[in-house]
């Protein structure tokens, strides 16, 4: 029979044991939003009030689908974490386990929904 510390049980597990991977996981969003978002805006920007017909064409290219594609995942990825970290903050109980599975869905839903338009315009 091994003998440990109380220490020893609980190195490595942080408050919850995922505190470290979603700090990571936000600062890594943020940073790659942090260019993603500039470079949407400047693909995104000229075609505001162009006919439908342009735009089609324009996001039939490689570069605006693939720059638009991964602001918007990387988007609802980084709302979905900062969302449930805000829920296990202030929401407690079953409440807390259905908000986050609605915030969840809700994120993976509008992802799908954006690429599948950004698919069919591209493809």
């Amino acid at each position: 029979m091994r003998y440990l510390t109380d220490r020893k049980r609980a190195e490595g597990l942080g408050a919850s044991g995922s505190g470290v991977h979603h700090f990571w996981a936000m600062k890594l969003s943020s940073a790659a939003l942090l260019f993603l978002v500039p470079l949407f805006i400047f693909t995104f920007g000229p075609m505001l009030g162009e006919p439908h017909a342009d735009v089609v064409a324009y996001f039939a290219r490689p570069f605006p689908a693939i720059i638009a594609a991964l602001t918007i995942v990387v988007g609802f990825k980084h709302f979905r974490d900062g969302a449930q970290v805000m829920i296990e903050d202030y929401v407690h109980g079953t409440a807390q386990k259905v908000w986050i599975i609605a915030v969840t869905c809700l994120s993976y839903g509008a992802m799908a929904t954006g690429l599948f338009a950004i698919a069919k315009i591209a493809l």
